[in-house]
């Protein structure tokens, strides 16, 4: 490196020197390098990519430095917990992580500024199948794998400047981690929520092994043999959570709106109006070891039940219950078969007839369900065919009033009294009776992978299924020497782990092999983050109670049914295990959309085409070599469709501040974004982080014309045009803050920024000089742009604090933009008058002033009708056909588009 040259040529506040970079072809390169004025103290005039990199290359550690002085804890302030959802560690961020990064980003900065405690983690949702996949084909540890992706991520994540609180990372596969995750395994065991029983699996029969649904390919056929996949009945772990699909249905109702996501959860829920009762199986007197559970949806009549019906797809004909040939001996396909087993109510004692019923389906999932003929005609007509009893348990007053008969200690009871009376004493006696819908299953969370949290249970021949006490937690994942994807679970070619003792007789005995549903790690990662190091416990109470519910959940519109519902669950639980204050886990919920790329397909084959090997010099895209048209779509990015947007590259090319004003810019959050940056959202961006820095430029340069700032040298012209960027900056204040806190329309808070932006780009050089509304609403916009732009707003302020005799006394001067107290509205400019002017304007000419009521000054039919009915509507406006009308509230202006 040489050192600094003199050339007084040059504009004093560049500082140049020159660089020397080597090529592979022995060239030097010789390139001038600018500094900013965070660095020189002379402010750079043009805002171009040089300047842009220099920006960022120092604000950054600076701006990172300065959340780590925020994130000391405080509880003084009030507290606000941001939380994006955890990415798979898959090697490489993609565009759909860095916006929904960003916006938590973004929202956290915007909170710090309003005086709150933030908590903004990240961790690492690092179990699953791909880290298995690569062992399988790579021979890679899938611990290493995953570490090594681990590293790169966080460091991806960290070169995009975010400021997560990284005291806080959690990673999903790693024991601290899911030491806890078995602990509430045996909490939910314990509490009666954790079962196995048979259920259908996808079965290779080349691999004998079990897929996973993602392992099935569209034809029906397994990923890695290509054999047709079967449905074989293994035992499989089960949580319960139908036992607690009434309160999760109704505490929706708590929650402010979800982007229609409430709508969702419902729907997966279902109508909750019936309930599961447990019988125990019976054949030739003898009571037996299986149980089931069967649905009604009129638990009140239960005392009239016939008989219990199942579908022939059940698994007691075709699992390994010891009843299947009785079953199976009886069986008829299509008809209603009376079987030779009976069905103890363990409710009431009550013991009916089992019948394979003749349909193959029931509604919803359910497989089992109790027959009652006083209640279902379809019910009463099997009962009558089989020659069963027909219980009358229902009796109908004169009055119209339902009443109990024939059922115990409940006659008598009116029919909705006796529905919570009878579920109370099931539940009492934990036999059933728990409100729950037909179109809901329990979560099955077993896998015959690796990969996962391994399940803490013991299987003893003496004492059967004996959990691991949590002393003894956690139940370490063995190291396996190699993976073929073939075979039983690879845990069980461990023999010194599969191989244990029972904790209860201290007889030999084996582990379960089966590892956990990566959704159970992300259930309750959101607690963990609020105590990420504790070695006593998950979490403590205190801590987690002064965090939830996390204030927002960000996140893609992929997870709004199925992992909110078992996080939602898993608080649920914790909130009956007074681990937790807070039933309800997350209060707002913002699902963005998916960021899409363009796809070119072979439209005979369906393949997906690379950019290089297309031909866009004619009017319609075709395959270079063939010719052959091609289908465009937006889809997805993804590898696989050659349509992804390198995060890495995208920075490199226009910035960080770019690429998350674009970001947040294209769209509204909830909204897909359709990746083009020949559209108006980047050049748009760009142009107006140009108009930022040209406004500032402008102050400086007014700033240090020698003449004292006074606001008495303004004429009565100028004051009125230092009024109205008052009430600009006021306005966008007030509309920003609200898209802030309210709907995170982060798009449109922009699009405010960029009027307010105009608005001063307008201004007289007095008014710059001389006006304090100008400089309060310069700085004002810095500091609302600074969460979104960081680095750009960070040197912004830096330019305008070192201008001298400022008037406005609201800001931190001495303290850097992200450090500033968001800015409050005026309250004279809330003080609105009953009545504003709106200005008239016919084909853009103004023509007068009408008065409009405040409340109605928004409505643009309203004050159209208003304005058409005033005598200079009725001047101006009368007998001309109307094309148009355009309403701008914000500054009391109506325009008419009229046929000349």
């Amino acid at each position: 490196m040489h050192p600094v040259l003199g050339l007084s040529r040059f504009c004093s506040h560049y500082l140049v020197y020159w660089t020397k970079t080597w090529r592979l072809t022995r060239t030097v390169q010789w390139a001038l390098v600018r500094r900013i004025y965070s660095e020189t103290g002379k402010w750079e005039r043009d805002y171009r990519e040089q300047t842009r990199k220099q920006v960022e290359g120092w604000w950054r550690p600076r701006i990172k430095e300065q959340f780590h002085k925020l994130s000391k804890k405080d509880d003084s302030r009030p507290k606000f917990y941001a939380l994006s959802m955890f990415p798979y560690p898959s090697g490489n961020l993609h565009m759909g992580h860095v916006r929904v990064y960003t916006i938590s980003d973004v929202i956290a900065h915007f909170q710090r500024m309003q005086g709150k405690q933030v908590l903004n983690p990240m961790g690492w949702d690092a179990f699953g199948l791909p880290a298995e996949n690569a062992a399988i084909e790579r021979g890679l540890d899938p611990e290493e794998w995953t570490k090594s992706n681990i590293v790169h991520m966080r460091e991806q994540l960290l070169n995009l400047g975010l400021c997560f609180n990284w005291e806080q990372e959690i990673t999903t596969c790693q024991p601290d981690y899911y030491r806890w995750t078995q602990y509430l395994f045996v909490k939910l065991y314990e509490a009666g929520l954790a079962y196995q029983k048979e259920a259908l699996v996808n079965w290779d029969p080349v691999d004998q092994t079990v897929l996973a649904d993602e392992q099935v390919d569209e034809n029906g056929c397994s990923w890695r043999s290509g054999a047709k996949v079967e449905h074989k009945y293994l035992k499989q772990w089960f949580i319960k959570t139908t036992n607690f699909a009434k309160p999760l249905l109704d505490s929706l109702d708590d929650l402010p709106s979800w982007y229609g996501v409430k709508a969702m959860q419902a729907n997966w829920i279902g109508d909750c109006s019936g309930c599961y009762f447990d019988f125990q199986l019976k054949v030739g007197g003898i009571l037996g070891a299986e149980k089931v559970s069967a649905y009604t949806p009129t638990p009140e009549a239960i005392y009239g039940a016939s008989y219990l019906s199942i579908l022939p797809s059940h698994w007691l004909l075709h699992g390994e219950s010891k009843l299947r040939e009785v079953f199976q001996r009886k069986f008829v396909s299509g008809n209603d078969c009376l079987t030779s087993a009976t069905a103890v109510n363990l409710l009431n004692g009550q013991e009916i007839p089992v019948v394979i019923s003749g349909q193959t389906e029931f509604e919803g999932y359910l497989d089992t369900k109790i027959g009652i003929p006083n209640i279902s005609l379809q019910d009463k007509a099997v009962a009558q065919k089989l020659g069963l009893e027909c219980p009358h348990v229902i009796e109908v007053l004169p009055d119209g009033e339902e009443k109990l008969i024939n059922s115990e200690e409940f006659t008598g009871l009116n029919r909705q009294v006796a529905v919570s009376a009878v579920m109370q004493r099931a539940r009492n006696m934990e036999v059933g009776g728990y409100f729950t819908s037909p179109t809901l299953r329990d979560w099955l969370i077993s896998r015959q992978r690796y990969w996962g949290t391994p399940i803490p249970v013991i299987h003893c021949k003496s004492c059967g299924t004996v959990p691991v006490p949590c002393e003894d937690l956690p139940v370490l994942l063995p190291k396996v020497e190699s993976f073929t994807g073939k075979g039983n679970s690879p845990l069980r070619s461990v023999p010194d782990w599969h191989n244990c003792c029972c904790p209860k007789c201290k007889g030999p005995a084996v582990r379960e092999t089966d590892t956990m549903d990566t959704f159970v790690d992300s259930a309750w990662y959101y607690f963990r983050y609020t105590d990420p190091h504790n070695t006593e416990r998950p979490f403590d109470k205190a801590l987690v109670d002064y965090w939830m519910p996390v204030d927002l959940y960000i996140g893609g519109k992929e997870h709004a049914v199925m992992h909110l519902y078992y996080a939602r669950f898993l608080s649920h639980f914790c909130f009956e295990q007074n681990m937790v204050k807070c039933r309800e886990p997350f209060h707002k919920l913002l699902v963005q959309g998916l960021i899409k790329g363009q796809t070119f397909r072979l439209a005979t084959t369906g393949q997906y085409i690379k950019k290089e090997d297309i031909d866009f010099s004619g009017p319609e895209p075709v395959h270079r070599t063939t010719k052959e048209q091609l289908q465009i779509t937006w889809e997805k990015m993804s590898k696989s469709k050659h349509n992804g947007i390198d995060p890495e590259e995208a920075v490199r090319q226009y910035g960080i501040d770019t690429v998350r004003l674009y970001i947040l810019y294209a769209a509204p959050p909830e909204q897909d974004i359709l990746w083009d940056v020949k559209t108006d959202a980047i050049p748009g961006v760009l142009r107006w982080q140009g108009r930022l820095w040209s406004l500032v430029t402008k102050f400086i340069d007014v700033r240090l014309s020698g003449t004292l700032p006074d606001p008495n040298h303004l004429n009565k012209k100028e004051k009125a045009e230092a009024r109205k960027i008052w009430e600009n900056k006021n306005y966008a204040l007030l509309e920003v803050t609200k898209h802030f806190i309210e709907d995170f329309l982060l798009n449109t808070a922009i699009s405010r920024l960029m009027g307010l932006t105009n608005t001063l780009s307008k201004a007289s050089q007095k008014v710059i000089l001389h006006s304090t509304e100008f400089e309060d609403a310069l700085a004002t916009l810095c500091v609302m742009t600074a969460p979104m732009a960081p680095h750009l707003a960070s040197e912004l302020w830096k330019g305008i604090s070192h201008v001298e005799n400022k008037s406005d006394t609201r800001f931190r001067w001495d303290q850097d933009v992200l450090l500033q107290l968001w800015p409050s509205v005026d309250p004279e400019y809330l003080q609105q008058p009953d009545t504003v002017e709106m200005v008239v304007q016919i084909n853009n000419k103004a023509c007068g002033t009408v008065s409009v009521t405040q409340d109605l000054a928004k409505n643009a039919e309203k004050v159209c009708q208003i304005i058409l009915q005033s005598e200079l509507g009725i001047r101006h406006l009368q007998g001309h056909a109307i094309k148009k009308v355009f309403l701008s509230p914000r500054t009391a202006l109506i325009n008419f588009l009229v046929e000349k």
